[in-house]
């Protein structure tokens, strides 16, 4: 067995995909809880914007827009987007291309801890466009965010459980709308992804499927 490992890591490696243990998590800066610009404010300059800028953005603001989705926000576990009887369907995938800091690559949201795990090495963001997305636009994103379900978590509430993964999706969407707002950034839901083609992208577990994404850059 123990003649057989490095090959596998090699196999691992050869394809991008990193070894599940291999890879330690990239822990993200703390999520600020002020801003300059007031939820008044913020409601009142969010817009779908669609035209980005082929730059960089700050790793810090990809922290910040991933916590306004789903991170911990009270001492419970609770999270800033709320979830029928604490279920949290959601899970959160990043491709980072142009993050300033973080090696391009798909990234799943620790939630706990507040940290970037690491899924597969390389930018994968064309990739995602041509073979998930079909919206041309995407590709200038700097970071898609991901929003991926496990439907099991809320098989409790039986023909209702998608009517309330839909509804926590749209409830931490428009965090995100509201933080890429406060922090000067572009964004737009888009739900119309080909589910087989991301979890094989993604490297999806076979337990969750994408139900929107959230490309991140500045405008342009």
């Amino acid at each position: 067995m123990k003649a057989c490992f490095p090959v596998v890591l090699f196999a691992l490696a050869g394809s991008g995909l990193l070894a599940q243990g291999a890879p330690q998590s990239i822990k993200l800066p703390e999520p600020r809880h002020q801003g300059a610009m007031s939820v008044e404010a913020a409601l009142s300059a969010r817009q779908s914007v669609r035209t980005l800028a082929r730059d960089s953005i700050a790793l810090a603001d990809v922290g910040q827009l991933l916590w306004a989705a789903q991170g911990v926000n009270r001492p419970n576990g609770h999270r800033t987007a709320p979830s029928a009887m604490a279920a949290y369907p959601l899970e959160l995938y990043l491709v980072a291309s142009r993050v300033s800091g973080l090696a391009g690559g798909v990234y799943h949201y620790g939630v706990v801890g507040h940290v970037l795990e690491p899924v597969l090495s390389g930018d994968r963001l064309r990739e995602f466009v041509d073979g998930a997305s079909h919206q041309a636009w995407v590709a200038d994103a700097a970071a898609v965010i991901v929003f991926t379900a496990v439907p099991g978590r809320t098989s409790r509430f039986g023909a209702r459980t998608e009517r309330f993964v839909s509804d926590e999706v749209g409830a931490s969407a428009e965090n995100v709308y509201l933080q890429a707002a406060a922090l000067g950034l572009g964004t737009t839901f888009a739900g119309s992804v080909q589910d087989t083609a991301a979890a094989r992208i993604l490297a999806l577990p076979a337990d969750r499927s994408a139900v929107g994404i959230m490309p991140v850059g500045h405008p342009r």
